[in-house]
């Protein structure tokens, strides 16, 4: 049984639909920056009981504040490009038998929406639920006042410059000032499908089909995905890093980076043969003649001493394959 599990964001489709929403109103785009680096460095941190991709949670006040709808979000799932390959390798996939799932911090209506374009079933796709319109109803004058104030702080703030002051303006929100408010049952409410409960949807679909990690691909960029990575690699499955960042890179099996995610055929025909070791010799072989262009970059990381020469070409890769949303964790 050949059993493959993707990341939304990143390996199918390259918009980060968050970022794009927030874009949706006026210093939407830098105000999602700053929240998104908050969110590195609680990660980074190891802040108890925060995991990564709690943005989704931390930006769900401004969306309701905004009046952002629903049907907006599963709009942009609608009009999103598709990374280049992926409705492609899927087919391909399906047609050999494989059983094809999705974990994704994307909120549901974006990503229910991507992974049915590519058909992908909707009941092999964990996601987080994000109720808007309902949560919209939670929020007075009150906190529309404060959000209003919050966000005339963090537009004069920059990412990776402001770190501590970062830290500072967003514990005093997220810490002090939302507990006495209404809007911390927004966030509540919100439970983004990132870090170790990716791990938990993964071991989900793992007991539902019989099958242990071992047996499983997983793919994954970024540092919401870098806790799946790191648990289906030490467990001896595929744990693969495409286009991915310095947070998801150091976890995996093997890194793919190219501009079309057909090119990932190649290690998982290999896999289809049941054993790392062929994979290994595969990703080797193709590491020693080197990529083409923009295409065809493969590395073996599993027990990698130095990953910075592969992390360079990612980084190049992603820039090109996700425009501004490569600037994220």
């Amino acid at each position: 049984m050949n059993l493959i599990c993707f990341d939304l964001e990143g390996p199918l489709a390259p918009q980060d639909n968050a970022y794009e929403l927030m874009k949706l109103f006026p210093c939407g785009g830098k105000i999602f920056e700053i929240i998104s680096r908050y969110d590195d460095l609680l990660t980074l941190e190891g802040r108890p009981d925060y995991e990564p991709g709690d943005t989704l949670a931390l930006i769900a006040p401004f969306l309701a504040y905004h009046g952002i709808e629903e049907e907006q979000i599963a709009a942009m799932g609608q009009k999103a490009g598709l990374t280049p390959g992926a409705a492609e390798l899927i087919s391909k996939l399906k047609s050999r038998g494989w059983y094809i799932f999705c974990i994704s911090t994307s909120y549901e209506q974006y990503a229910f929406t991507i992974t049915q374009r590519l058909g992908i079933s909707s009941e092999n796709v964990a996601c987080t639920s994000f109720p808007l319109t309902q949560l919209r109803q939670l929020l007075s004058h009150d906190e529309s006042i404060l959000l209003e104030q919050t966000e005339r702080e963090i537009v004069k703030l920059n990412p990776f410059v402001d770190d501590t002051k970062i830290r500072e303006c967003l514990d005093y929100f997220y810490a002090q000032k939302l507990p006495q408010t209404g809007l911390g049952r927004i966030i509540s409410q919100v439970k983004p499908v990132g870090g170790r409960r990716k791990v938990e949807a993964l071991e989900s679909f793992s007991a539902r089909m019989g099958q242990p990690l071992s047996s499983w691909a997983a793919i994954g960029d970024s540092i919401t995905d870098f806790k799946m990575l790191r648990t289906v690699n030490k467990a001896g499955g595929l744990a693969i890093a495409f286009n991915a960042n310095e947070y998801a890179l150091p976890h995996s099996t093997l890194g793919l980076a190219s501009v079309s995610l057909a090119d990932l055929w190649l290690v998982l025909e290999a896999w289809e043969k049941g054993d790392r070791h062929i994979v290994e010799r595969v990703v080797k072989e193709r590491e020693e003649t080197g990529g083409s262009e923009d295409r065809m970059w493969f590395h073996w990381l599993a027990g990698a001493k130095d990953i910075t020469p592969a992390l360079e070409i990612h980084k190049r890769i992603r820039h090109l394959a996700r425009e501004e949303a490569a600037q994220l964790g």
